[in-house]
């Protein structure tokens, strides 16, 4: 859609590309900040004609010219006569590359225009003020006078500028301070102080609709309301003026309306001294950039602007994303400057929010701890008894039960019994009453809330979503599980502390909705459940325990959610915390933007080489002497060979076909030996113990960081060993030196360079204890190692050791209304010891640099190395390939898995040299590419739709830029289809406010009868197509989002082979359902749609320096065989009662899960774990007395696998064993 713009700067550019025709003026001033017209047009207003009588003066906001068509439509028409031309842009170069590149071509074309670049913040100066073509001091005293504000600040500039307009040397701005922070509106009242802290831009444009619409809403609430209005939290004479009047005032939270963050990225991870030092929560208000009815219209909530400036960046700050308080409105249109000037609509509705959670925080604050009421909230998916507390590497059982005990310590009323000894003894008690287990319908719940209750509340709810709900599960008496008493409660009192199963979402109550409902609402039963919390048992803080939940992906807006989102109805303005995995950024941020919580993160699960065992572990010495007699000569080597062949073949090694099975073997082994795995679950506020910890520390150790060697790196350095046991490939030959070097430090007859590693983790193991000791590093090493040791001492070490302690004292300090301090997230096992201590808000990455050029290094690398391996096995190009791309790893790893796609397509991001922003995309010539480009299309997941759809908009535009390509079908698969199918699309994702891929409930329910079914459930929950913003740098505007089933069909028709990537070897993939969701949706979906199964890949991003790409056939292989075949894990469970039972359970589901939408897991796998699980007495033991429902779910998983064709080897004796084990284990669980 084409069209002008009524008013200039009126009209937001995600209605369609409107044109600017402003008339030209000599002087001109694009802004980012609607407070720099408005402060314009105030002085205009009373000085009609400051640079004379002759010189007009435009302005407009920068958000109206994101468009390239836009722009350069006005450098044609409107800025051809203008001489003085100033760019204030609030964010850095990469927020409107294009533009400024423009403005600089505008410049070139005539000696006698001026172009001032000006930096919104101080600290982006240095980046900015360079790309004009104006004395760099000129450009900084201007911005700082525009950043000071007020009408002599103002006139300092405009002198400066008609300077420039005649001609004569402009005189530099002198600066006039204010008085910054400035106090607004205090008032001697009771209750509660609360600091507010406003731009004082919005005080000098009279833009005070906001502050007293929020200080009123406040004052409501009992609070007393100590606003503050500043220049830029950045500077440190202002965070010092801040930090003394509110520590004066004592005030017991801090509500924030400015954007950015009070701390740059690079210094984040120390702390954010101005908040830290005050020690109460800070909310973070959002103000949109747009209208209440763009808002309304929309399902990501904020533009991708607003979401880097107002929530990521606020973040490293450990601030509380709450609501959207005020909207821009345009409230004139002004003559002279020629354009709409906005100010601050408040939405009072939304401020009342905001303000009740103020409130609740600081009524917690001030209740004595014995009067504090709490809910601790137990995840439950699937909803099976055997699969209570969720908690992604978590021991959550045993987590809730220290909770408890930490709280009655405290001081605490839990009621006058016994609290669980441990989790196993949570959950008996928890399963003593009703679950959401239809098993358990005959046992009594922990309440009931009366239906009239619940009316009353409900009949306040907006119209809107009560018919969307209404539609689906009819009104609420008519809910099938209310009961004469009202709805059931399930969980368990301790005195003011309640714990409760969470509810669940609604699939189990009819299997088609797995189908046709990826935006299902949440049941009458589910918001109950909350709603006694709050109403019934006054609860005022709620804790959910382990990553993660369901509330935080109920349906509703990305962000900045309204009253009709369905996280609000549950959760209400409640103050919330949530113990969470270090690793997870993108599902914590989740919960952070969507349901106000603190993040209290936690360690991950003990970690190690997982090593070999029982048969590997004799093919290896088998191996070993095999060699030895080829290297002695005569006939036993044959005879070894021999043996060792008829190994690989009774192992179903997958190198048994290879032209060199015994080679191959050996090098897998040594793959197998090093992979990296779980040997236990973490459990929250307590460190690993003895083995375990030390164990954890190698691993945290071996990675090298920015600078520095990893341990293992450091130790081959100074033995003077080529190899480095960190990057190299564990199944090349060792060179000729490294042989006889290791042979002569006492290694038995090494061969590979795994065989080099694992020497040189025994000796960094060794070293594990004296330094968790404190002990000196004996003087015998060398100087390398001693300088990694000594890094560790002095950092790492008490880091990981404070773990413990900090992740308790954080989970105390939220529940008394306290600051949680920000921290990075992220996977600590990849070079990352600036994740420890946990027990922080983690924060993820700041949108801006995404994709990095780490991430593009290592992106690209993958590409070619997937590309090499296809030509090698295919014998021709690969063409068409399909991607899954998430928003976690994409948190934690700056982009990898775009990056590899704008690789594969042929496409080069472009970064700005000071700040390494990526500002543009280039197209790379088919010459220096040397093979075709590849069509790429992406199924996204809903949190990247959510955090990232700057990312969606650059690849979108480098798909545009491929599909203008003049080049032949061979080279060039993806214009091609464009010029038949006419379109370039290629991103995926689920409906707008929904989230997964619809294969979970179908697996859980066992409602599928063939692939073709989680192939259609796939296609229906992924068939939306994302087409961009409106800007090109994916900064303004808003994500179009179009129901495209059919042009989901034409692209996933065509793909060749399907592809997913991890970047962590914290986990693997049968630890989530989420692997099997995407890859073997995408998978399933394929096959359907060609008649043939794709190639399935597998990238192991988990090195920087060293990525993997191999079929997804050899991962499955390798997770069964180093996890969960491993004695070890199996161990390591056994040590976590009840959750490690859970795990086992979880992980077959997953395998079953991966085999039913893609076919590739080995058939002796199911053998092999019904034999080592269910066929062992010792482990069969622990399930009894554990968790007998997981025993019942491990049986029925298998017998379900055999009965459906994926398992067709099991034996009759097996198969007799697992129906003994589901009669057994019934009798169990009903005692």
């Amino acid at each position: 859609m084409h069209r002008l713009a009524a008013v200039p700067g009126s009209t937001s550019p995600s209605d369609g590309v409107v044109f600017i025709e402003q008339p030209p003026a000599q002087v001109v001033l694009l802004s980012s900040a609607d407070t720099d017209l408005a402060a314009l047009a105030a002085l205009l207003d009373r000085d009609p004609h400051p640079l004379g009588p002759e010189i007009a003066i435009r302005a407009l906001n920068l958000a109206a010219l994101q468009h390239p068509a836009v722009l350069d439509h006005y450098l044609l028409t409107s800025l051809q006569q203008t001489r003085v031309l100033v760019v204030r842009l609030l964010g850095g170069r990469s927020h409107w590359g294009y533009g400024l590149e423009q403005l600089q071509q505008w410049a070139l074309q005539s000696a006698d225009r001026f172009l001032l670049v000006l930096a919104g913040t101080t600290d982006l100066e240095a980046e900015l003020l360079p790309l004009g073509n104006v004395d760099a001091q000129l450009s900084q005293g201007c911005g700082r006078c525009l950043l000071e504000g007020g009408e002599a600040n103002l006139r300092q500039v405009l002198g400066s500028l008609g300077a420039l307009l005649a001609g004569e040397p402009p005189p530099m701005p002198q600066l006039q301070p204010l008085a910054d922070p400035l106090p607004h509106d205090w008032r001697e009242e009771p209750g509660p102080r609360v600091g507010v802290v406003l731009y004082r831009a919005l005080l000098q444009s009279g833009d005070l609709a906001l502050v007293e619409a929020l200080l009123a809403v406040l004052r409501q609430q009992g609070l007393a309301p100590r606003a503050l209005w500043v220049s830029s939290l950045r500077t440190a004479s202002v965070q010092e003026g801040v930090s003394d009047l509110l520590r004066r005032e004592g005030v017991a939270l801090v509500l924030c309306t400015t954007s950015f963050a009070s701390v740059q990225l690079s210094e984040a991870g120390l702390g954010a001294p101005l908040w830290d030092g005050l020690g109460v929560p800070v909310l973070q208000l959002l103000c949109s950039s747009q209208s209440r009815e763009q808002w309304e219209g929309s399902s990501l909530g904020l533009p991708a602007l607003d979401l880097s400036l107002q929530v990521a960046l606020p973040e490293l700050d450990g601030r509380i994303t709450t609501r959207v308080g005020a909207f821009k409105q345009v409230f004139r249109a002004d003559e002279r400057l020629a354009t709409a000037l906005q100010r601050h609509q408040p939405d009072p509705e939304r401020l009342a929010w905001v303000a009740a959670l103020a409130a609740h925080w600081c009524q917690l604050r001030h209740t004595p701890a014995r009067d504090r009421r709490l809910a601790l909230v137990l995840a439950n998916y699937p909803t099976r008894n055997s699969r209570l507390a969720n908690g992604v590497g978590l021991d959550t059982p045993a987590s809730c039960a220290a909770m408890l005990g930490w709280l009655r310590d405290a001081g605490y009323d839990l009621g006058e019994g016994p609290l669980p000894g441990d989790g196993d003894g949570l959950i008996r008690a928890l399963l003593l009453g009703r679950s959401n287990d239809p098993e358990s319908q005959h046992r009594p719940p922990l309440a009931h809330l009366p239906l009239a209750d619940y009316q009353r509340w409900y009949g306040d709810l907006p119209q809107a979503g009560r018919s969307r709900l209404e539609q689906q599960w009819g009104p609420p008496q008519a809910d099938p599980q209310l009961e004469a008493e009202g709805f059931p409660i399930h969980g368990l009192r301790f005195g003011h502390v309640v714990v409760l199963i969470q509810p669940e979402r609604g699939y189990g109550r009819d299997p088609a909705l797995s189908y046709h409902s990826p935006d299902l609402p949440p049941t009458h039963l589910y918001l109950a459940q909350y709603l006694w919390l709050r109403q019934r048992a006054r609860v005022q803080l709620v804790c959910h325990v382990g990553k993660h939940g369901n509330l935080e992906w109920l349906p509703g807006k990305g962000l900045g959610l309204s009253e009709s989102c369905y996280p609000e109805w549950a959760l209400g303005p409640m103050p919330h915390v949530y113990p969470f995995i270090v690793n997870d950024p993108g599902e914590g941020s989740q919960a952070k933007r969507r349901a106000q919580a603190v993040i209290l993160d936690h360690l991950t699960p003990p970690l190690d080489r997982a090593g070999l065992h029982g048969d590997l572990r004799s093919l290896e010495a088998l191996l070993d002497e095999y060699w030895e007699a080829v290297q002695l000569g005569g006939e036993r080597a044959e005879a070894l060979r021999q043996r060792a062949i008829e190994s690989l073949a009774s192992l179903a090694l997958p190198m048994a076909a290879a032209d060199d099975p015994l080679d191959a073997a050996e090098g897998y082994l040594c793959e197998l030996k090093e992979a990296q795995i779980r040997t236990g679950l973490h459990r929250f506020g307590r460190l690993p113990e003895h083995q375990q910890l030390r164990e954890l520390l190698a691993c945290l150790a071996r990675p090298p960081v920015p600078g520095g060697l990893g341990l293992t790196q450091a130790l081959a350095r100074d033995l003077e060993l080529r190899l480095d046991p960190w990057a190299d490939d564990e199944a090349e030959p060792l060179e000729p030196e490294d042989r006889e070097r290791l042979e002569a430090l006492g290694a038995r007859a090494p061969r590979r360079v795994g065989d080099g590693v694992d020497w040189l983790e025994q000796r960094a193991q060794a070293l594990m204890g004296p330094l968790l000791e404190g002990q000196p590093a004996a003087p015998e090493l060398g100087p390398h190692t001693q300088a990694v040791l000594q890094r560790l001492a002095t950092g790492l070490v008490p880091d990981l050791l404070h773990c413990g302690d900090a992740e308790r004292q954080a989970f105390l300090t939220a529940l008394e209304g306290g600051r949680i301090a920000a921290g990075p997230s992220g996977a600590p096992t990849r070079g990352r010891p600036d994740l420890l201590p946990t027990g922080r808000n983690f924060y993820s990455v700041d949108l801006r640099g995404l994709p990095s050029e780490a991430a593009w290094d290592l992106g690209r690398r993958s590409a070619e190395l997937l590309l090499d391996q296809h030509l090698m096995d295919q014998g021709e190009p690969l063409r068409t390939l399909a991607l899954s791309v998430w928003g976690t790893s994409t948190m934690r790893n700056g982009g990898e898995d775009v990056a590899q796609a704008l690789a594969l397509l042929g496409v080069r991001p472009v970064w700005d040299g000071p700040s390494r922003r990526l500002v543009d995309l280039e197209l790379m010539p088919l010459a220096s590419l040397g093979r075709p480009r590849v069509d790429v299309t992406l199924r996204i997941s809903g949190l990247f739709r959510d955090a990232f759809p700057q990312l969606v908009a650059w690849f979108n535009r480098a798909t545009a830029l491929v599909a203008a390509c003049d080049e032949s079908e061979a080279d060039n698969p993806l214009a091609a289809a464009c010029r038949r199918d006419g379109d370039a699309w290629r991103v995926y994702g689920s409906a707008p406010g929904a989230y997964g891929a619809g294969l979970q409930g179908l697996i859980d329910s066992g409602e599928w009868e063939s692939r073709d079914d989680l192939a259609e459930a796939f296609l229906n929950w992924s068939s939306w197509r994302y087409e961009g913003l409106g800007g090109t740098d994916g900064h303004g505007g808003s994500l179009s989002i179009q129901a495209d089933r059919s042009g989901l069909e034409r692209r996933l028709g065509a793909v060749q082979v399907v592809l997913h990537n991890q970047d962590n070897r914290e986990h693997d993939l049968f630890d989530s359902d989420d692997y099997y969701q995407f890859q073997g949706g995408l998978s399933a979906a394929v096959e359907r749609l060609r008649g043939e199964a794709p190639q399935l890949w597998f990238g192991d991003h988990s090195r920087q320096q060293r990525p993997r790409v191999h079929r997804l056939e050899r991962e499955f292989d390798k997770v069964l065989r180093s996890r969960l075949l491993n004695p070890r894990w199996i161990e390591g469970m056994q040590q976590h009662g009840y959750k490690g039972g859970f795990e086992m359970a979880a992980s077959l589901d997953y395998l079953f899960a991966y085999d039913a939408s893609t076919d590739r897991v080995p058939d002796w796998g199911y053998g092999a774990v019904c034999d080592r699980w269910l066929g062992d007495p010792d482990v069969l033991a622990f399930l009894r007395q554990s968790n007998p429902w997981a025993l019942r779910d491990m049986a029925e998983r298998l017998l379900e696998a055999h009965n459906r064709g994926l398992w067709q080897g099991a034996a009759g004796e097996q198969l007799q064993r697992l129906r003994g084990l589901v009669l057994e284990s019934e009798a169990l669980v009903e005692r």
